[in-house]
């Protein structure tokens, strides 16, 4: 199981503000990475670098020993890594089938289920693979919140990514909506998908998660298991407070 996504030295400022600033770090294959810091350390930014919405100011991204710095977000997507965002931004007007169709429709470098005529069934698979069936006629802006999660998450599985960034996928969810989204999430790496997961729920994350890096101020302070982390110094200092490791073993 090697490395599929590495940064090295990323770094974004935006005028004099170093947003992310010199980060490195690695995900390997099958794996299950947290990203953890306080609002503004710098999380989403560091998506948006690796798909390409933001262009870094210095540093290199590589996604299976290949550069892709600097490629635009079609073109990341094309090479099998796709995203959830953390406020979703579906296609209001149309229905989460059609929504989802859309995505299956992405041509992707190396992809599999590119026919028309499976795409209507693709589709409808990924949708009940995310809790959705029965909703799949339902227009997207009459859609819960909790469901337009899922529909964000489906559309990201219908390009057929190797990683996965999921940014927040539990926010503004509530605990009974949390427990049926976390088994979805927790079984994509046995079905081929390396995951990023950014979330403010740190007792949630971390039952999810093999290891967890730390952002604060744009850089990167830690890198270990939920319990390394939930006892670390910096961590503590920057984001957990007191208590922290409860949310490693809660």
């Amino acid at each position: 199981m090697g490395i599929i996504l590495e940064t090295q030295e990323l770094t974004k400022y935006f005028g004099g503000l170093g947003a992310v600033r010199n980060v490195s770090f690695f995900l390997n294959e099958g794996e299950m990475l947290g990203v953890i810091g306080p609002n503004g350390a710098g999380k989403t930014t560091l998506f948006n670098l690796i798909t390409g919405f933001l262009k870094p100011s210095g540093g290199d991204i590589s996604f299976r020993g290949k550069r892709i710095t600097g490629l635009k977000p079609h073109q990341i997507v094309r090479r099998g890594i796709a995203r959830t965002f953390q406020l979703v931004r579906p296609f209001h007007q149309l229905t989460a089938l059609e929504n989802v169709i859309i995505s299956c429709l992405s041509p992707r470098e190396g992809g599999g289920e590119k026919k028309n005529g499976g795409v209507e069934e693709k589709a409808r698979r990924l949708l009940g693979n995310v809790g959705l069936s029965g909703k799949e006629g339902m227009l997207a802006k009459d859609l819960p919140h909790g469901d337009l999660k899922r529909l964000d998450l489906a559309r990201a599985l219908a390009t057929e990514p190797q990683v996965l960034l999921l940014d927040e996928p539990f926010a503004g969810l509530g605990l009974m909506e949390i427990s049926s989204l976390s088994p979805l999430i927790q079984k994509l790496p046995q079905e081929g998908h390396s995951i990023i997961i950014i979330e403010h729920k740190l007792r949630e994350m971390m039952k999810l998660v093999a290891r967890v890096i730390t952002l604060n101020f744009g850089e990167k302070i830690a890198d270990g298991t939920p319990e390394e982390i939930s006892r670390d110094e910096k961590v503590i200092q920057a984001y957990l407070g007191k208590g922290g490791m409860t949310l490693a073993t809660g």
